[in-house]
């Protein structure tokens, strides 16, 4: 403030500025005001004066000045006021003070218009599908319209008519415009989002990201490419197996599951559709399933050491154990007799797994080559290369067997190629035994139970039935018990015999 400005200067409420006039055209000169006599009775001369009248939107100004209380001159010129107010002569709003009184308007401000030119202002619109298809006035020059939602998004209008999209953005202290495409390619609300991307993507820049983890195959497609590499490693009976687990219980539920985002989580819910309804095709088909995401690993689908299969409990079912007791055996044997003429190979085959406890396919599979007495010496098995010890009994089967030229299978079918299969006959011949309970498979399991009731340690019941853990042997570890309490029982009782105790 000038050192000549009174201590207090007091504006009249005229000096307020007051609206524009209809058009924005102030009248010049400006009609006669009572108000003004002040001024032309004032030492302010009338070329100050008319610079008053000069302020853009303002004709009509008043201004008085008031002495204070301990004095001061109070000749002061136009622009000795209009400092102490900060602005500058002719303007109406207030300039800094290193700038110079008669600086520029702005850009868009036309001498004698308090409102800015359209022709030089920022055009703003909601930018969307309707503005869009609007023929735009086609100006001289490049101009663009700034959408009124999303800060930095726009359309650039060609003098020739061409509008595109674009995006502003500043990153790390630079702008930089990203055009989007032309209009008439580019749908509004598809330039809005890739727009709204690029200013997430700045703002987030120098952030702490999720490392980006690459897209992993469709599991359909994988399993292809898994069948292809590893199924030839397997036995036909495995491929067979597993070629059901994956067809019916795995892909139906993980068809369309990316392999990399495949977690526990998934195998939880798949296992509790099984529940009730699929258990035994769940516990088939987990083993499948897990060695395909293992192999996933290596491929480098997923990341290592992440199977969710492991740790998943299969569903607890009953042991189907079924064991022939004598008077079930010579039902079964007189039976065996009264068909033996009309199927003499499905009878053969019946009693060589009750003499043996091989299994099924070990005995419907058999060729000649592999018959070398006393003992069976099958190249391939469920466990591997395997020796069966024959009996007397099995022997005697083996050498009533006619024996045709050019054909190596033992028991081979009446028609066409392969071995014979027993499962068609067994499900009919068991209900004229009235054991319609009995599988196949039990009568391996009745030759262990009867050689555990013979006193034939466990291990040597193994090495008999080809098992290859030991704990496969163990469940006929009950049977052993129970012969131990039989023998138990027997001793007791002679002995309170002796005693002369009642047994």
């Amino acid at each position: 403030m000038s050192e000549r400005t009174p201590a207090a200067i007091a504006l009249s409420p005229a000096c307020l500025f007051r609206p524009p006039t209809f058009a924005g055209i102030m009248p010049w000169p400006p009609p006669e005001d009572p108000s003004t006599h002040a001024l032309r009775s004032s030492p302010i001369t009338s070329p100050d004066v008319a610079q008053i009248w000069r302020l853009r939107g303002t004709p009509y100004t008043d201004i008085r000045i008031f002495m204070a209380k301990n004095g001061g001159n109070p000749r002061l010129s136009v622009a000795e006021v209009c400092g102490s107010l900060h602005a500058g002569v002719g303007y109406s709003y207030p300039q800094k003070p290193q700038k110079s009184a008669v600086s520029d308007p702005p850009e868009c401000a036309k001498n004698g218009y308090l409102y800015p030119e359209p022709e030089k202002c920022p055009r703003k619109a909601f930018l969307d599908g309707n503005f869009a298809r609007r023929q735009s006035q086609e100006l001289p020059s490049e101009h663009e319209i700034w959408d009124t939602t999303l800060p930095g998004f726009g359309m650039r209008v060609q003098p020739g008519g061409h509008r595109s999209w674009f995006v502003r953005v500043r990153h790390r202290r630079r702008h930089r415009r990203i055009t989007l495409g032309s209009v008439e390619d580019v749908e509004a609300l598809v330039a809005r989002r890739v727009a709204r991307r690029h200013l997430v993507e700045v703002a987030l820049d120098g952030l702490p990201r999720r490392p980006d983890i690459p897209v992993g195959p469709v599991f359909i497609d994988y399993a292809e490419e898994f069948w292809r590499d590893c199924a030839h490693h397997w036995k036909p009976s495995t491929q067979r197996r597993n070629r059901t687990a994956l067809d019916h219980h795995i892909l139906p539920f993980f068809a369309e599951h990316r392999l990399n985002e495949m977690d526990r989580t998934d195998i939880v819910r798949w296992r509790d559709d099984c529940a009730n309804v699929a258990e035994a095709k769940f516990n088939r088909a987990l083993p499948v399933l897990a060695a395909m995401l293992k192999y996933a690993e290596q491929l480098g689908y997923r990341p290592k050491g992440k199977n969710p299969c492991r740790g998943i409990e299969r569903f607890r079912r009953k042991a189907m154990e079924r064991f022939l007791s004598p008077g079930e055996y010579a039902r079964l044997g007189r039976q065996l007799a009264q068909v033996e003429d009309d199927y003499p190979n499905e009878v053969a085959a019946i009693r060589l797994l009750i003499y043996t406890g091989a299994r099924l396919n070990e005995i419907c599979g058999l060729h000649w080559d592999w018959v070398q007495p006393p003992r069976l010496v099958l190249p391939d098995s469920k466990t591997g290369a395997k020796i069966i010890m024959l009996n007397r009994q099995a022997l005697a089967i083996l050498q009533s067997l006619p024996r045709h030229e050019g054909v190596a299978l033992v028991f081979p079918k009446k028609r066409g190629k392969g071995h014979m299969s027993l499962e068609a006959f067994w499900w009919r011949f068991r209900r004229t035994c009235a054991l319609p309970d009995v599988r196949l498979h039990d009568l391996r399991h009745s030759f262990a139970s009867v050689a555990v009731r013979e006193g034939v340690p466990l291990a040597t019941i193994g090495r008999l039935l080809g098992h290859a853990l030991p704990e496969t042997t163990a469940r006929y570890a009950h049977l052993a018990d129970e012969t131990i309490a039989e023998a138990a029982a027997r001793v007791s009782s002679t002995m309170a015999s002796a005693l002369g105790v009642r047994p």
